[in-house]
């Protein structure tokens, strides 16, 4: 109860810093239109239209964490914590998309560049990378490990990339008039952004495919269930991720029928679950105790 607790009271908090967030950026997101416009600049354009991805991304991931806070029903005995992955998914996506689009528009511009103004690309990319700067902050704040709290952050994360480089680029067109600054900003844009869009697409895969946690040693965990007084093997043994922060277990334990009839079902139960949760950190533990007779009843799973 304590941990479903905690992990609500954690959800209340992502979505305070959230809200703030999408307010400081739908400001940015208006104030660097106007700059694109006034400017001509290909950079502060790109940032824009990441910043207005951005505006969806963090309106989606406040919906998918109100969504998530709904109980558990007849048919989703889960709740609904993957709402949460699935919009860090559709947030990996938007920024593949974004990054396309700018290594498009960033080549166009090499090939054919445009007259910039560097003086208010200055002044309109300072001001969104100062707000930027202001939301990553709030965001890290929160030392939460939630993808869909990532999502948003490796997307703000990038509007300050951008809003630098954007930065720099008016830098260099305003003192040396070098207009192709503007688009080669946008291309570094679309390298910074790559790698943690694939970080956080391959995350949510590996939650949506219910692979093991990568810091979960599964072998270690059969060994130590196996170490339990009366306990003869572990098979079935599956591990996943409900959402994040939720790791959990299941598996098959033959036990002796010494150890049953002595102890009983309980204290054996007990025991597992105290292993599983003190020592791996897995607090979402089910486990099936078996009799040595139930043997040649069961086909036997591979460890997952």
């Amino acid at each position: 109860m304590g941990h479903g607790h905690g992990h609500a009271a954690g959800r209340a908090e992502d979505r305070a810093r959230l809200r703030l967030v999408l307010a400081v950026t739908g400001s940015v997101l208006v104030v660097e239109l106007v700059g694109a416009w006034y400017a001509g600049s290909l950079a502060l354009l790109a940032d824009a239209a990441h910043m207005a991805t951005d505006v969806a991304a963090l309106v989606l991931a406040l919906g998918a964490s109100y969504v998530a806070t709904r109980p558990a029903g007849p048919r989703s005995t889960f709740g609904w914590h993957r709402a949460e992955i699935l919009a860090a998914l559709l947030n990996a996506a938007v920024l593949l998309v974004v990054c396309a689009y700018l290594a498009w528009a960033g080549v166009s511009r090499l090939l054919d560049p445009q007259p910039v103004e560097g003086g208010p690309m200055v002044l309109f990319a300072g001001v969104a990378a100062l707000a930027s700067g202001v939301s990553l902050l709030v965001l890290q704040r929160s030392g939460s490990d939630n993808l869909n709290l990532r999502g948003a952050t490796a997307e703000v994360f990038a509007d300050l990339v951008g809003s630098v480089l954007a930065l720099l680029a008016g830098v260099v067109i305003w003192l040396t008039g070098f207009d192709r600054a503007d688009p080669i900003a946008s291309l570094l844009i679309a390298v910074l952004i790559l790698p943690r869009s694939l970080s956080l697409l391959r995350d949510s895969a590996v939650v949506l495919l219910e692979i093991a946690p990568k810091d979960l040693d599964l072998a270690e965990l059969e060994r130590r269930l196996c170490a339990v007084p009366g306990v003869v093997d572990v098979h079935d043994l599956h591990a996943w991720t409900i959402t994040s922060g939720i790791p959990s277990v299941s598996a098959h334990v033959r036990v002796t029928d010494e150890a049953l009839a002595a102890e009983g079902v309980g204290a054996i139960l007990d025991r597992l679950s105290a292993c599983a949760a003190s020592d791996f950190g897995v607090d979402h533990a089910t486990f099936q105790v078996e009799p040595m007779r139930h043997q040649e009843h069961e086909h036997l799973g591979e460890v997952h």
